[in-house]
């Protein structure tokens, strides 16, 4: 492919400030046109930069050629029921991942060293330490996912010690990891996890697979009591009445959450106040701008040079 002088790159957003991606892509591109509106010159229009891109907003574009996903995941991109058919790219960035794998660590070391209940005694300022901290080495940390992000969290998990096992609906190989795929898998995966780390694409397979059914398969005691939950993926993988009612059991001890069915959560939600809750506000993994764009224009610079695209999305798979 070539690029001509009057091509243009459609920036299709909600949520974000349009004004960062449009300077970014002005240092990382300077030769290149991004618009904001597709009603302009659509026929111009060869490349599209979406996230949670408005219904139709892609339609009616002739020479469209490709697609890239501003963020991790690409549920959003397929909540348009107008997508073109025309490849849609996700973002595999070091930066994303690393961030990712940062939040992971983070929380997986708050929960192995008794985060939470060490913070309720402070703000009751009570000096108590009856309670042991298992070492790395005797808790199991499970992740469900093993794409870019879930492959590098499990590899750093392991350098500090844990033990780690890997589920993903197609079998995976991780040096020094344990792991599981299929249905069959995913109920031998639950038996044996301390902490269960969720970064599964949100797809119609996965939606509401952090339910009441999964709770009930895992292990009811662990080196940290019940099982823990951090889910970094996609608010639609859990059912949060669900979660709720496993913490009020006992089934689940502590748990995590990142994403939301609901975005920002209502502030009625009860998660807020539930007392064995770490909540953070979509901020897992923020796509960066300044990271994200020389990565794009890469792909498009080498997709021009007539080499393939890379991480294209599955579209039955959604992902």
């Amino acid at each position: 492919m070539t690029s001509g002088a009057n091509d243009k790159i459609l920036l299709a957003v909600t949520g974000w400030d349009p004004e960062v991606w449009q300077t970014e892509f002005a240092k990382a591109a300077p030769g290149r046109k991004l618009v904001l509106d597709a009603n302009t010159d659509k026929e111009k229009i060869r490349y599209a930069l979406v996230w949670k891109q408005r219904q139709g907003s892609l339609a009616g574009l002739p020479n469209l050629e490709v697609i890239f996903s501003l963020g991790a995941g690409v549920d959003h991109v397929f909540h348009d029921q107008q997508i073109p058919d025309v490849p849609i790219v996700r973002i595999v960035s070091p930066d994303l991942t690393m961030r990712m794998s940062e939040y992971v660590v983070w929380q997986v070391l708050d929960h192995q060293r008794l985060g939470l209940r060490y913070r309720e005694q402070q703000r009751q300022r009570v000096w108590r330490e009856d309670r042991r901290q298992p070492a790395a080495h005797e808790v199991t940390v499970g992740i469900l996912g093993l794409g870019v992000l879930g492959r590098d969290a499990a590899q750093k998990l392991r350098m500090l010690g844990f033990r780690v096992s890997g589920w993903s609906r197609r079998l995976q190989t991780i040096e020094g990891v344990t792991t599981y795929f299929g249905k069959d898998g995913l109920r031998d995966f639950l038996k044996d996890v301390d902490i269960v780390v969720c970064l599964l694409p949100l797809t119609p397979d996965t939606k509401g697979i952090l339910s009441m059914t999964m709770f009930a398969q895992m292990k009811a005691e662990g080196p940290l009591g019940a099982p823990t939950l951090i889910n970094a993926g996609r608010g639609g993988l859990q059912n949060e009445p669900d979660i709720l009612a496993a913490l009020d059991r006992g089934m689940l001890s502590v748990v995590t959450l990142d994403v939301f069915n609901k975005e920002p959560l209502p502030k009625d939600s009860p998660l807020w106040t539930h007392p064995q809750v770490m909540l953070t506000p979509h901020a897992a993994a923020s796509s960066s701008p300044q990271a994200l764009v020389p990565e794009i224009v890469a792909q498009i610079e080498s997709y021009e040079r007539g080499e393939p695209l890379k991480n294209i999305v599955d579209r039955a798979a959604q992902y």
